[in-house]
């Protein structure tokens, strides 16, 4: 059965090639998309003749008085899975449009397929992408779970690790066609799984049987991304979970939740098992981030040239030699900067203590003000 909706596509998509007037008939014998409208819902003998004896209908001027809601002109059967699902008929002197016909009819079976696949590929699409998010949020898997894993083809027993894959610098939604170059550049095998999560992220879910390394699951996502650059203009960042048994699945979706966040401030791809402070910087709600921020280095923050100054310390693992080294300045002065820092802050940089406060205030600082770059 055809839709209306595709009818009305069809007629336009036909009108265009050969400029006549088109008609798309049900299997019940009624008009259900016309280049004339008053056609519409109109009952056409000559189409339901056509369907039910499956083959071609001429129908010349004198058959329309015989006939009911029929014109001079052509119909033909729509097959698809060899089924008749319909009638396009062609409007017009026969003689004229008859040679139109067979092409005609190509055309439209073959709209008819690419909807039908595309209507798949989109209902397979959502149907994963729904059973991912359950997936990770499943305590127990009960026989529907079970039913729809094995519906959609997908191994359930292996161990797996989560890949999040978000998308930068996306103007628009990704078209259906794009989706489907995505997956296939990205599926390797029927053991991959692989979902997008809304228009600008997708999830990985990969297969660990072989133990993939490390080196080559960086290597496989720096050449999608490579991918998305080179066909779509856009880039892309990753968290990478830990592989865990299918069961334990949400730890590592949660755990490239938690990587993709920092991802997002370095442009980069982050794996779960990288991170360290910024564990426990996750789970510090940004309220008191800020406050922490205001209430340590708060005075340094007008102070463009003591905040380098520390920052640069750290980075020199609190080297003085190398720090003076690479801001070019005497280490009287590099003394007298760090002598100003704990006269307006009250933390020492050189007791431990103190210079973990400023640490972890620089930390917060700069997660900000890349979080405030990055939206």
């Amino acid at each position: 059965m055809i839709l209306p909706e595709l009818a009305e596509k069809i007629v336009k998509e036909v009108q265009k090639l050969i400029g006549e007037d088109i008609i798309v008939v049900n299997t019940e014998g009624y008009i259900i998309a016309s280049t004339d409208l008053d056609r519409v819902g109109s009952f056409h003998e000559g189409a339901l003749i056509a369907l039910q004896q499956k083959r071609k209908m001429i129908i010349k001027d004198e058959d329309q008085l015989k006939l009911s809601g029929v014109k001079a002109g052509i119909n033909l059967p729509i097959l698809f899975q060899h089924d008749v699902i319909g009638v396009i008929g062609i409007t017009g002197e026969p003689n004229k449009v008859t040679p139109f016909g067979e092409v005609i009819r190509k055309m439209t079976e073959l709209l008819i397929s690419e909807n039908y696949y595309a209507e798949q590929f989109e209902w397979h699409t959502r149907a994963v992408e729904s059973f991912i998010m359950d997936w990770v949020q499943a305590k127990e898997w009960n026989y529907s779970f079970l039913d729809r894993a094995k519906l959609l083809s997908i191994d359930i027993e292996v161990k797996r690790m989560v890949v999040i894959i978000e998308f930068i610098g996306l103007n628009a939604p990704l078209s259906r066609d794009s989706w489907t170059m995505i997956f296939n550049r990205f599926q390797q095998n029927t053991k991959e799984v692989v979902s997008r999560s809304g228009n600008e992220r997708m999830v990985l879910l990969i297969n660990c049987t072989n133990r993939p390394t490390r080196e080559s699951i960086e290597r496989r996502l720096k050449q999608f991304f490579q991918f998305l650059t080179s066909n779509f203009g856009i880039q892309a960042v990753a968290g990478v979970g830990q592989a865990v048994d299918s069961q334990e699945i949400s730890n590592s979706y949660r755990q490239a939740e938690r990587s993709l966040k920092i991802a997002k401030l370095n442009s980069s791809i982050i794996f779960d098992e990288d991170l360290t402070l910024e564990m426990i910087s996750e789970e510090i709600n940004p309220k008191i981030k800020a406050d922490f921020i205001t209430r340590t280095i708060g005075p340094l923050l007008k102070e463009t040239e003591l905040l380098e100054t520390i920052k640069e310390l750290f980075k020199q693992n609190h080297s003085l030699k190398n720090t003076s080294n690479t801001l070019h300045i005497h280490i009287n002065t590099l003394h007298y900067r760090l002598k100003k820092v704990e006269e307006l802050t009250q933390l020492n940089p050189n007791n431990i203590q103190d210079l973990v406060t400023l640490y972890l205030a620089i930390l917060f600082l700069d997660e900000q003000t890349k979080i405030q770059k990055y939206y």
